[in-house]
């Protein structure tokens, strides 16, 4: 006869219970791990991204400390850049001649008074002659003038020859001045034609300094009096010029901050402060010039480039970072400040609330304020905080 063995119902009972205990701790274990890792982000504790100096480089990562900007209510306003009249320059001929030599292209730096070109004519050459004639004879009418003025003071000659000596000295007195002014118009030395040299050709000089940005003839052209032959743009002086419509004319005032990009150089901002408002319409588009004065010039600024700018309506500065240094996970929002260790970089999420947004800027404040000269990374958040929870996936298995 087989004998059945029967577990009593109080071990099966203690089996399950203490079954029961272990599942129960394991789930409070998972979410005490949970909280803590959520008290982590938030704090920015024992939670960091680690990129080696090639990751680095790789991701073209930006570094920076706080910026303070305004975040307020702008006019948007679009334009060019442009240089004051006084900072340009139109080198033209003052009289027909050939162009026997060209000194500089497009694109030179070139000094005040610099010579551009060499012109020649057989008129530069006679006006040379003209006025060497007129300066010997003006000698000549002196010593006669002198000698009649002696002799008149002296009772000996009659005061007509006195007077017509006087009449003839001040006469090529004048013609010698005349002439003497236009060779210095030429840039033709004086001295030197005096002393019996006639010059060839005629130097075409710069009347200010700058950059040469056309050339408008050939060497061996003839060109006509007045033509223009060379531009020089003081580019020292580029300022942006903006056009503000008609409905927003009364945001506008002189002192206000603009900041704007140049097409051509996407992604870097420029700042300039209006320091004077059109007072007349132009009718297409019906708008006001408004000229603002560029504080951080940078690179090459040409005079024409296209600009798109914000034309900030009140001076209340915030703290703000790009977009696309700002992560969002869940309902939270993240930077991550940036720190070197060695040649590899330490980045630590520290949590913040946005506010208002300018274009890609976004104003942000801190829940833990972070250290004078904290250092942030001002791109790739998102990619930071893709790698700092798969790390974190990795270490919870």
């Amino acid at each position: 006869m087989k004998t059945i063995k029967y577990i009593p119902i109080t071990a099966m009972l203690l089996v399950l219970l203490l079954t029961s205990c272990g599942d129960t701790k394991s789930a409070d274990d998972e979410t005490i791990e949970s909280a803590q890792t959520e008290e982590n982000l938030s704090t920015g504790e024992n939670e960091e991204v680690m990129l080696t100096a090639q990751q680095y480089e790789a991701l073209v990562m930006k570094i920076d400390t706080l910026s303070q900007r305004n975040m307020s209510g702008y006019v948007e306003a679009n334009g060019q850049l442009e240089v004051p009249p006084q900072n340009e320059a139109s080198i033209t001929a003052i009289s027909g001649a050939n162009v026997v030599s060209i000194e500089v292209i497009e694109g030179d730096k070139v000094m005040k008074n610099q010579v551009v070109a060499y012109l020649s004519h057989p008129s530069i050459i006679q006006i040379q002659s003209d006025y060497l004639n007129a300066y010997s004879n003006s000698r000549f009418l002196k010593q006669e003038f002198e000698r009649q003025k002696r002799l008149y003071e002296a009772g000996v000659a009659s005061g007509m020859n006195y007077q017509k000596a006087t009449a003839d000295y001040q006469a090529s007195t004048a013609m010698v001045n005349g002439l003497e002014a236009q060779l210095r118009q030429y840039n033709i030395n004086v001295s030197g034609v005096r002393n019996g040299t006639i010059y060839q050709r005629v130097p075409l000089r710069s009347p200010i300094e700058g950059f040469v940005q056309k050339v408008e003839v050939k060497t061996g052209q003839y060109v006509e009096p007045q033509t223009d032959l060379f531009e020089i743009v003081d580019t020292h002086h580029v300022h942006a010029d903006l056009m503000v419509f008609e409905k927003d004319v009364d945001k506008v005032k002189k002192g206000q901050q603009v900041r704007f990009s140049v097409q051509s150089r996407p992604g870097m901002e420029l700042i300039a402060e209006i320091y004077s408002v059109g007072q007349t319409f132009e009718q297409e588009p019906k708008a006001i010039h408004v000229h603002a004065e560029i504080e951080n010039k940078e690179g090459d600024l040409i005079p024409g480039m296209y600009i798109q700018g914000r034309i900030q309506e009140e001076n209340v500065e915030t703290t703000a970072m790009p977009e696309s240094a700002i992560a969002v996970d869940g309902d939270k929002s993240y930077v991550f400040s940036a720190q070197r260790e060695g040649d590899d970089w330490s980045f630590v999420p520290m949590e913040v609330t946005t506010g208002e947004k300018d274009g890609d800027w976004i104003a942000i404040q801190f829940l833990k304020t972070p250290e004078a000269n904290t250092q942030f990374a001002y791109n790739n958040a998102y990619y930071l905080m893709a790698e700092m929870q798969k790390g974190e996936a990795e270490h919870s298995h």
